[in-house]
This record gives C-alpha cells, sequence and structure tokens, in this order.
C-alpha cells in the first residue's frame, strides 16, 4: 500500500470511492455523516456538526424523531407495500387526517415533492378541461420568475435556473412566467384558458425570499375573480417550518391545491401528496394518474404520525418563537459581513458581503466550527435547522457565524 494510502482519512477514501460510481449532479461539501440524533449528526471520524439544514426541511422534527421510528418500525413488521391495485389499511386514515389538516376533502398521495408538482400541473390542466370548459390542450399556467418546483423535464422548462434548465429541452408549452410578488403581472397574464397559478408562499431554493404582505391574500383574490385555481407549493415552506402549519397561513389564505412533501416523510422516507377539494382533485379517473410507491404503508404510517405532532401546534409555536430569536441574533450581523437578513418561521436566508466569500466559502468555514448549512445562488447561505432546536444550541450556531464572517 502507497503512502499516500496509508494517510487517506476514512472521510477522503469515501469520498473518493463514492466520487467513482456516483453520477456527479451534487456538489456536497466534504463531510460524511454516519449517525444522528435530533439536531445533532456525527461524521466517520466521531466529529459532531449541528444541522442547520435539515435536508431541504425534510427534517423538520430531527433526525430520527422517536415517535416517527417507531411508527415506521411497526409497519415494517406488518405491511410494506401493495401498491394501489390494492387498498392497504393505512392510506385512508392518513388522507383523512391529512385532508382535515388542510381543511380539504381529498389527498393524492405521491412520493417525492416534484411528482407532487407533476400532479398538481396534471390537476390544474384536467379541471381547466373537464370544469373549466378550457380547449383540450390550450390549458396555461402562470408561475413566477424565480421559482423552484424540482427538477423534471417538465418543470424545468419553466425555471429561469439555467443550471436547472440548460440542455436538457425541448420543453413542454403551456406556462407563463411573472415576476415574484407582482399581482399586477399576474392579473395581466391571466385569459380564459388560464388554469392556475403556481406558486411559492415563500421561495426557499431562491434563497428564503419572502414577499410583501399582502401578496398572497391578493393572488387569492384575484384567482377567485378569473376561476383561475390557485395552487400553493408548500413543500419546503409547509408543514411548521414557516411558524404556521403552512406558509399561506401567514396571510390566512387557503389556496385550491397544496402541494406537500419533504417534512411529510419524517426524515425517513418520500413521502408527497397533493391536498384539495372534491371539485378540484375529483378530476381524475382511473387509470389516469398513479405511483407504485405512492400511499404505500410505511408512508402512511410515518405520514399520519407527522400529521398528529402537528395537531398539537408545539412545533408551529416553536418554529415562531426560535425564528424571532433567530432573526434579532442574525439582524445584529447585518453590515458585519452580512448585507441582508430574511426570516420565516425558523428559515432564514442572509446574504453574505463578497468581502467574506461566497456562501460557499461560509458554509465551508462553518463546516469546520462544526456547523452544517447550504449555500443558494453564490452568496446567500440557508438556515433551516430541524425545529426541535435548543435556544442555546441556536445562539451557538449564530456565535459560529459570527466568527467565520
Amino acid at each position: 500500500m502507497s503512502t499516500t494510502a496509508k494517510s487517506e482519512t476514512t472521510t477522503a477514501r469515501l469520498i473518493r470511492e463514492e466520487g467513482l460510481h456516483v453520477a456527479r449532479n451534487y456538489d456536497p461539501l466534504p463531510v460524511v455523516v454516519s449517525t444522528a440524533e435530533d439536531v445533532w449528526v456525527t461524521d466517520v471520524e466521531g466529529r459532531r456538526y449541528l444541522d442547520l439544514l435539515s435536508a431541504y426541511s425534510a427534517l423538520n422534527f430531527g433526525h430520527r424523531h422517536p415517535a416517527l421510528v417507531a411508527a415506521a418500525v411497526d409497519q415494517l413488521g406488518r405491511l410494506t407495500l401493495t401498491s394501489r391495485a390494492f387498498h392497504n389499511d393505512r392510506l385512508g386514515e392518513f388522507a383523512a387526517a391529512l385532508a382535515e389538516l388542510c381543511g380539504k376533502d381529498m389527498v393524492l398521495p405521491m412520493n417525492t415533492g416534484a411528482e407532487a408538482v407533476e400532479t398538481g400541473i396534471k390537476t390544474a390542466r384536467a379541471w381547466a378541461y373537464r370544469v373549466k370548459g378550457v380547449p383540450d390542450g390550450a390549458a396555461r399556467i402562470i408561475v413566477a420568475a424565480g421559482n423552484f418546483h424540482g427538477r423534471t423535464t417538465t418543470i424545468v422548462g419553466f425555471s429561469d435556473d439555467p443550471v436547472a434548465r440548460d440542455n436538457f429541452g425541448p420543453f413542454s408549452s403551456g406556462f407563463v412566467t411573472v415576476p415574484y410578488a407582482d399581482v399586477d403581472a399576474v392579473e395581466a397574464a391571466i385569459d380564459a384558458n388560464t388554469a392556475a397559478v403556481l406558486v411559492e408562499p415563500i421561495q426557499g431554493e431562491a434563497g428564503v425570499i419572502i414577499p410583501p404582505d399582502g401578496y398572497l391574500r391578493a393572488l387569492r383574490e384575484v384567482c377567485t375573480k378569473h376561476h383561475v385555481l390557485l395552487i400553493a407549493d408548500e413543500i419546503q415552506s409547509g408543514l411548521g417550518r414557516a411558524g404556521t402549519t403552512f406558509a399561506c397561513d401567514r396571510e390566512g389564505v387557503v389556496p385550491d391545491l397544496y402541494l406537500l412533501g419533504k417534512a411529510l416523510g419524517g426524515g425517513i422516507l418520500p413521502v408527497s401528496a397533493v391536498v384539495g377539494d372534491r371539485d378540484v382533485l375529483g378530476v381524475f379517473r382511473p387509470g389516469e394518474h398513479g405511483s407504485t410507491f405512492g400511499g404505500n404503508p410505511v408512508a402512511a404510517a410515518v405520514g399520519l404520525k407527522v400529521v398528529e405532532l402537528l395537531r398539537t401546534g408545539e412545533f408551529q409555536e416553536r418554529a415562531a418563537t426560535l425564528g424571532r430569536k433567530l432573526e434579532g441574533m442574525l439582524s445584529g450581523l447585518l453590515g458585519r459581513g452580512l448585507t441582508e437578513v430574511r426570516v420565516a418561521g425558523l428559515w432564514a436566508g442572509v446574504d453574505v458581503h463578497p468581502s467574506r466569500g461566497t456562501g460557499r466559502d461560509v458554509a465551508r468555514r462553518l463546516l469546520e466550527r462544526g456547523v452544517l448549512v447550504k449555500d443558494t445562488h453564490g452568496q446567500t447561505v440557508r438556515i433551516a435547522p430541524p425545529l426541535t432546536i435548543k435556544a442555546s444550541d441556536l445562539e451557538w450556531a449564530v456565535e459560529q457565524l459570527e466568527l467565520v464572517l
């Protein structure tokens, strides 16, 4: 064995081996996580890190939440999959609970967030043809600039991010892009063939971009006025993250369709869903849409437990309370390495002054100090700890950020 091979750390070896066999569609920070509990993860060298990313909000309840793990383990010992060719004894209960949480009638279960978005698009188009009377093939959906709804070919076709879009065409037609948070632009773009407006109540991947107060309310009014569906992509912003059950709740707005995912699977397995009333989701007929694993018993068991955790309001209140604390601490760094701070619940986007490096540079320096975050769009760092984090851990994390700035 060469001297280089002998001196190679376990971390370096595992990263090298992964690079040989895993397609490079991600550029991870140089840490190899081995175990995790609640808000802390441990790497293969035994170093501990505070997780301030939560797998893009998939881990809202922390790593291996006992109630969620117990639900999954119990179900694994009973029944894991039937496909939707047959009924299972968990799906109905999960769907009823999730529909109630959303104040809606029906649930269409899928797996990933992108699948939920694709399902929302199909729902809107079918509704346009079968209910609104739009000529077949003419339905249009209005989307917002700066959006991130996933990376399937349909979705990246209406993205304005060249990294996600370039070299993956040709793309589907039927989408109209308007500036984010511009209700007048939405109304101007609506015509007789408009089926829906698809929007993130808070744009997560764009850097936790929060629209001005009143935007969602005005958008709801415009959609109602013109008989157009309002589809809220709450895959990252929903299920407690923004200090309310859904980010739309911040303005008392109820969309026609909720698109949910990430935290719905409790950080254990992919679970997503489209939730709406019968007059919208009822447009589907048997065989027109489906998923082999969508609504599987393990997903339903975990998803049901997620809904039960949210019913108490504890996690929403923690996100709101700790979010106010986080905003106060981060605002103290404005002019001291940060140029802008945006906070919604326990979710923040902070813009780093170029003199302190890029967002990626800050993320790497935080990694060295035991804090995990993720950069986006050059100068921005996203902060989204599990909603179970302690105030003292949050304080320590911001102290580390202050030091690296």
